[in-house]
C-alpha cells in the first residue's frame, strides 16, 4: 500500500530534534548544511536525516530511493509555507500557543516532570517555547495548507472496495486482537462551600503579599498549577486570545505589580499580578487554587452515574447516547463514548495499544459487560468517576472489509489524498523559486511527476 509520509509525523520528528539530543543515530555525522531552499525557507542536512530515521522506523519494505522520497516530502512541506506565504494563509497565535503547550506537556510527561526536563535540557520551559515556537507555527501552517489542498477529496465504498481488492493476498496486514471499548466520564461539581474556602485562602494570600510577603514564593508553595509554579507563578508572554478569557480580562485591566480580585475560570480561582506589558503580549504570573469535590459530591455523582448505567442495560438509552449526553470527556463523548485508534480513527483497538488501567479492567470483562462507577482522575487533575463498557473483541486475523473496513477506508483516503498533494506539487513547483543541492541531483525531485512514499 502507498501513503503519503505522514506530515505530523515528519513534524514531530523534526520539533524533536531541534531540542539538544543525544542521539546516537546522529552523532558523528558531517557538519550541518543547506541542502534545499524553497523560497525564504530551507532544508537541513540534519532535517533529512532526522526525517528519514522517521520514516525508516514506519516503513517495514526499505525501497532504494527512501532517502530521496523524504527529502521530497521535505520540499513539498516548505512549499507549503511558501505558497501560505503567497496566500496569506495564516494560523491564530492562540492556537499556536496551545499548541505549544501541547507539546511541552508531553515532553514533561515523556521524561517525568518539568524540573528534570529543565535539568536534563538544563533551560527553562519558557526557553523551550521560544525555541519551538517558529517550528510549531510552521507545522500547523502546513498541516492547514495540506488540508486545503485535500479538503475535498472523499472516498466512496465503491473505492474503498476496488482499494481493498488491490492488494496482493500475500501482502494482507495482519492485525492483532482488537477491542472496542467506551467510557463514560461524571466530574463532580465543585459545592459552594469548597469553592468558599478556596476563595477565603486566596483573599489571605493576597493580602499577605500586599503587606509585603513575595507574590513568587507564596506561588511555589500553594499554587496548584504545577507548571508555572516552579516559576514563582510567572507564565511568561502572551498575546491576547491566549488565555481563557476570564483571566485575560482581569490581567490586562491591572497595571504593573498590581494585583487582582478573585478570578474564577474553568481551571479554577487565580489571583492574578500583571508583570508587564510588551505590544500586543503581556506578562503576568498567579496563585492558582483548584476547589477539590467533597465526599458528598462524589458520591451524588455516583448516584447518578449508577442511574445512567441502569438505563443502559434496562435499554432505555442506549450507550453511544448516554455518553454523548452526559460524559464530561471531550475526547471520547463525540465518538459516542469510545476509545479510538490515533492514527485511523479507528473505534477497534489493538490490545496492546490500550491504556494499561483499561487493559487490566476489561481483561476479566465479557462482550457486552458494563462496569459500576470506577473512580478515575482527569487529565486536569481532577477526581471524577467512569463506566467502562467492553463493546466488541475480534480475534486475531489477516484484514479483511468486515472487520477492518475503518482501517482500509483510512489506508484508500491517504492514498487517494496523496494523490492529490503529488498533483498539487507538479502543478505548483515552477511558481516558487526552488533550488537543490547538487549533492542530491539523483532524486530528480524537480523532473517528471511526483511518485509517492511507499509504506
Amino acid at each position: 500500500m502507498k501513503y503519503w509520509l505522514n506530515l505530523s509525523a515528519l513534524c514531530v520528528a523534526l520539533l524533536a530534534a531541534s531540542a539538544p539530543r543525544a542521539n546516537a543515530q546522529l552523532k558523528g555525522q558531517s557538519i550541518d548544511k543547506i541542502i534545499a531552499k524553497v523560497d525564504n525557507y530551507i532544508v537541513l542536512r540534519s532535517d533529512l536525516e532526522v526525517a528519514y530515521l522517521q520514516a525508516s522506523q514506519n516503513n517495514q519494505r526499505q525501497r532504494p530511493d527512501m532517502r530521496c522520497k523524504v527529502l521530497e516530502n521535505l520540499v513539498i512541506n516548505k512549499l507549503m509555507l511558501a505558497k501560505a506565504d503567497i496566500d496569506s494563509v495564516t494560523v491564530e497565535e492562540k492556537m499556536v500557543n496551545e499548541q505549544l503547550d501541547r507539546r511541552m506537556q508531553y515532553m514533561i510527561s515523556t521524561i517525568g516532570s518539568r524540573e528534570k526536563l529543565e535539568a536534563y535540557y538544563k533551560k527553562t520551559v519558557e526557553q523551550f517555547k521560544v525555541e519551538l515556537r517558529k517550528q510549531v507555527k510552521e507545522m500547523m501552517l502546513a498541516e492547514k495548507m495540506q488540508n486545503s489542498i485535500t479538503a475535498d477529496v472523499k472516498v466512496t465504498p465503491a473505492q474503498v472496495k476496488r482499494f481493498f481488492n488491490e492488494i496482493p493476498t500475500d501482502s494482507l496486514p495482519f492485525f492483532s486482537t482488537e477491542v472496542e471499548i467506551g467510557q463514560i466520564i461524571l466530574t463532580p461539581k465543585v459545592g459552594k462551600d469548597r469553592k468558599a474556602e478556596a476563595r477565603a485562602q486566596l483573599e489571605t494570600l493576597k493580602g499577605r503579599i500586599e503587606k509585603g510577603e513575595d507574590f513568587g514564593t507564596l506561588a511555589r508553595v500553594y499554587s496548584q498549577d504545577p507548571a508555572s509554579a516552579a516559576e514563582g507563578g510567572d507564565l511568561g508572554f502572551w498575546g491576547r486570545g491566549a488565555m481563557v478569557p476570564e483571566y485575560e480580562q482581569a490581567a490586562l485591566q491591572l497595571k504593573p505589580n498590581e494585583l487582582s480580585g478573585i478570578v474564577e475560570s474553568q481551571f479554577g480561582l487565580h489571583l492574578i499580578q500583571l508583570i508587564e506589558k510588551r505590544g500586543t503580549e503581556y506578562r503576568s504570573r498567579h496563585i492558582l487554587l483548584r476547589p477539590t469535590s467533597s465526599a458528598q459530591d462524589l458520591e451524588d455523582a455516583r448516584t447518578r452515574l449508577d442511574s445512567i448505567r441502569t438505563a443502559i442495560m434496562q435499554d432505555s438509552i442506549t450507550f453511544e447516547k448516554a455518553a454523548k449526553k452526559f460524559s464530561s470527556d471531550e475526547t471520547t463523548k463525540n465518538n459516542g463514548g469510545y476509545f479510538t485508534d490515533a492514527t485511523t480513527n479507528s473505534t477497534h483497538i489493538a490490545t496492546e495499544n490500550l491504556d494499561p488501567v483499561i487493559y487490566f479492567i476489561t481483561d476479566t470483562m465479557k462482550i457486552g459487560q458494563i462496569t459500576k462507577p470506577l473512580p478515575v482522575r482527569t487529565d486536569d487533575g481532577k477526581d471524577a468517576l467512569r463506566l467502562i463498557y467492553f463493546k466488541s473483541k475480534t480475534p486475531p486475523h489477516a484484514a479483511n472489509l468486515k472487520d477492518d473496513y475503518q482501517k482500509i477506508q483510512h489506508a484508500a483516503l491517504q492514498e487517494k489524498k496523496a494523490e492529490a498533494m503529488n498533483k498539487w506539487f507538479d502543478k505548483t513547483k515552477g511558481e516558487v523559486f526552488i533550488n537543490i543541492d547538487p549533492e542530491y541531483s539523483e532524486c530528480k525531485i524537480l523532473q517528471g511527476e511526483t511518485t509517492m512514499l511507499d509504506e
